[in-house]
């Protein structure tokens, strides 16, 4: 009963995107991990991950996961050639003149993560019900839409539409993101079949498979993937894009040879899922350094 009780507590508390960061931290990670979370002493990946989201606020960090504006740093940092063509940026719904767009293109909130509409054929397309998408979009404020992830508190809600990718043979295009800490890359995580069949699992830098999960064994990758050609330059640039910050993930994908650069993540699953087996969330926290907070200090903002 009293377990019962406690637990529909915490379900109400970590709706309550309102409050106070390191309440809101606490009570969150508790109802999703059944953990309770130190933010003096983090030891866990997905404490880290918390931490980070309550101290590490540097204000770089709005650009970085702002879809439009982190183009202007992966260009300067890597070369324009790694970015998706895009069409146009946009405020609003009636801006877009679909008329000039290609049959087949990808409409991104610029402000929010999954927020993504894949447009295969502009014919079928109602734009009755997405100019109501486009508006929920824009008047939502992924701060306070999931766990209080810092980094898209402050982004400027926009329309980004880009050019539809397509891997010939693929229903879907195989992602690769790569968990870099203090600037390295220290293993990636791939994503498979989106649309049908979504699976992950995680290699290491030599693309064998790692013995943990944060997804049950059925939506584990559960055959052998060939390694692409791309693999130790998609390393080279994910690191060139974490330089001298703690901890980022760095999205990519490799289409008939080429790399174009997915997107930059600082809260994977918004720090909810653990791994298994349960040793691994202290393994990858040990891997990742957290800044010290300053006498005096409540936040860190400069990286």
């Amino acid at each position: 009963m009293f377990k019962s009780l406690k637990r529909f507590k915490l379900r109400m508390l970590r709706k309550m995107t309102f409050l106070p960061p390191v309440k809101y931290a606490k009570y969150s990670h508790e109802y999703y991990t059944g953990k309770k979370l130190d933010l003096k002493n983090p030891k866990e990946f997905n404490e880290k991950i918390q931490w980070y989201k309550v101290f590490y606020h540097p204000k770089k960090l709005n650009q970085l996961v702002d879809k439009y504006a982190v183009r202007a740093y992966v260009e300067d940092k890597i070369g324009s050639k790694y970015l998706n063509e895009f069409y146009g940026i946009y405020k609003s719904f009636s801006e877009i003149n679909f008329d000039k767009l290609p049959n087949q293109f990808v409409v991104k909130a610029t402000h929010a993560s999954s927020y993504n509409l894949i447009v295969k054929d502009k014919s079928t397309l109602n734009k009755k019900k997405v100019r109501l998408l486009f508006k929920k979009w824009l008047r939502t404020n992924q701060y306070y839409r999931t766990g209080q992830e810092w980094a898209y508190k402050d982004v400027l809600p926009r329309l980004l539409v880009e050019k539809f990718l397509k891997e010939n043979g693929q229903t879907s295009l195989i992602d690769y993101k790569f968990y870099c800490f203090n600037g390295v890359a220290k293993f990636l995580e791939i994503h498979l079949d989106r649309e049908d069949d979504h699976k992950r699992a995680f290699y290491d830098l030599d693309f064998k498979k790692l013995p943990f999960r944060n997804v049950s064994l059925k939506q584990s990758i559960d055959k052998e993937l060939i390694k692409p050609a791309t693999f130790e330059e998609m390393i080279a640039l994910s690191e060139k894009l974490a330089d001298k910050l703690p901890y980022v993930r760095v999205d990519f994908y490799s289409i008939k040879d080429k790399i174009i650069f997915g997107e930059m993540t600082f809260y994977p699953s918004d720090g909810k899922k653990d791994f298994y087996p349960e040793e691994y969330n202290k393994r990858l926290g040990d891997l990742f350094d957290i800044p010290n907070l300053s006498m005096g200090e409540n936040e860190i903002t400069e990286i």
